[in-house]
């Protein structure tokens, strides 16, 4: 036996046996030791993933607690790496949402409603250990009550959006008193209109006339500017403002101070009316039906929810709708007993293109042409139809209009008036009929509004005129998809209840309106008339 030893200790022994052969020798070599540079990968990898079983034991465990009726039912279906995990959470899930009724949601045993986001749902089940089933319950419920705040939300929107168009802006209520006193004060806003040399013209067949009833001076100074600068022959147009005795004073002076080149305007009071005992009796008879109707269909909606009240509803109690200008349009042939075709501009227009076919158009022996048709299609109505003005389950409506209930309204606010025609087909005298039947019928037969009677009084007497000289409803929310149509139309509406002189509508739409506006002349600039 041999031994080496060197310096850094015995490195290794031979062993030699005298009956071996000669250099026969067995070499065995030290056991190594577990170093630090071998130890820290294996801490790490087990530091990654000790986590991860853990995690998903525990995960395991309890999802299969609300499914196991004991513990060793789970004990060998437990799979910790399957990927079907997930679609039996989805499946789960599915079926609790489904078993959840809706009529039994508000009953969920402790759901009282003030869950108002989901992580207080979260937090609620965890604080109750509640299995899937219960989640599913709740989630509905909370789901179900966010819903219906919503829909109260937007029908409170609704309403007060239209509360807001029934107000008159400070702006225009200056501007009237403003002029009211210009007139006052001023000669010149006293002056005759139209002047002595152009009062021929307010008779002549041969001109344009159009009529404007309104008491708002800025709208009507709209209506006709852009008229005037969309017009191919301006000389020939002739306007007649009929207005009540409160807003004449200032009407007259906002056209005698600021006259308008090349055309001709006439202001008219209705108190300079010098209309015979049957008329007048006539008017105020309409006058009073139309405030009972109104009246009529106010005290039922007060019975009723405000928040569950239809944007129509809304619309057809809008105090616009007593005003005698509004219902005086039926009226116009005993207004201008001289004028046998007239065109009817609302005040919220903006006139876009020249209106002058409209005074050569052939209406084939009807009293108004008016857009009927929708650019949108056949299957689509440019307004609304029949059925959202009169009342068809009334049995007089019924046996007599039952067939226009799916019809489309004819648009009322630009139309061409053959007033030969409508005086040869006694519609004013048809339309005084129907509204002295509505009051002897309970006032259930149309809503309130301008536009109800006068689809009755109107049957059978209307020409449909290509849509494109009419487009309306910017009153409401505006699609960006209508911009084609709105470019191309000739006149642009504004009804509805955003009209734009408010500031509750679409600024793209209401810059059409304000941009023909005058903001340097000094009564605008005075009452701070702003877009």
């Amino acid at each position: 036996m041999k031994f080496y030893i060197s310096a850094s200790g015995i490195r290794r022994v031979t062993i030699s046996n005298s009956g071996a052969g000669k250099g026969s020798a067995a070499t065995v070599a030290p056991a190594r030791r577990l170093t630090s540079r071998t130890l820290l990968p294996v801490v790490l990898v087990l530091g990654i993933v000790l986590p991860f079983l853990f995690v998903r034991v525990a995960f395991l465990v309890l999802e299969s607690a609300a499914a196991c009726s004991s513990s060793t039912d789970c004990i060998g279906g437990w799979r910790f790496f399957s990927g079907n995990d997930a679609n039996m959470l989805r499946e789960e899930l599915t079926r609790a949402l489904l078993e959840a009724e809706v009529k039994s949601t508000n009953t969920v045993q402790g759901m009282d409603g003030s869950l108002e986001s989901f992580d207080e749902l979260v937090k609620e089940l965890m604080s109750h250990r509640q299995d899937i089933k219960a989640f599913a319950f709740k989630t509905k419920a909370m789901l179900s009550t966010m819903e219906r705040k919503v829909h109260s939300a937007r029908q409170r929107e609704s309403m007060y959006w239209h509360l807001a168009s029934h107000g008159l802006p400070k702006s225009l209520h200056c501007l009237c008193l403003k002029l009211a006193e210009e007139y006052a004060m001023n000669a010149a806003a006293r002056s005759r209109l139209p002047s002595p040399r152009f009062v021929s013209r307010l008779s002549d067949p041969s001109l344009h006339h159009l009529v404007l009833l309104t008491d708002n001076v800025l709208a009507a100074s709209v209506v006709i500017s852009s008229t005037i600068k969309s017009s191919a022959d301006p000389e020939k147009l002739v306007f007649h403002i009929v207005t009540d005795k409160k807003t004449y004073t200032p009407m007259h002076a906002w056209f005698a101070v600021n006259p308008v080149e090349s055309a001709v305007v006439e202001v008219k009071g209705l108190h300079q009316y010098d209309w015979s005992r049957e008329v007048n009796v006539g008017v105020k008879d309409m006058i009073d039906i139309n405030q009972l109707i109104w009246k009529h269909y106010y005290d039922n909606l007060k019975e009723e929810d405000l928040e569950e009240a239809s944007q129509q509803s809304l619309e057809a109690l809008s105090p616009s709708n007593l005003s005698v200008l509004n219902y005086l349009c039926i009226y116009i042939p005993e207004l201008f007993p001289d004028l046998n075709k007239v065109v009817f501009l609302d005040d919220d227009v903006v006139v876009q293109h020249d209106l002058s076919p409209l005074w050569g158009l052939d209406l084939n022996g009807k009293v108004v042409g008016a857009v009927v048709n929708s650019w949108c299609g056949d299957d689509c109505c440019p307004g609304r139809k029949y059925n959202d003005y009169i009342n068809f389950s009334h049995p007089i409506i019924s046996s007599n209009f039952a067939s226009e209930a799916d019809r489309c309204a004819w648009l009322y606010g630009m139309n061409i008036f053959d007033l030969e025609a409508w005086r040869r087909n006694n519609i004013t005298k048809v339309y005084q009929q129907w509204l002295k039947l509505s009051l002897d019928s309970g006032l259930g037969l149309w809503k309130p509004g301008v536009l109800s009677p006068a689809l009755i009084a109107f049957k059978g007497h209307v020409h449909s005129v290509d849509p494109l000289w009419h487009f309306d409803g910017l009153g409401h929310r505006f699609s960006e998809a209508h911009e084609a149509a709105l470019e191309a139309a000739a006149v642009i509406h504004f009804s509805g209840p955003a009209k734009p002189w408010l500031e509750i509508g679409s600024q793209e739409v209401r810059s059409l309106w304000y941009k023909h506006v005058n903001f340097s002349n000094r009564f605008v600039r005075r009452c701070r008339i702003m877009r």
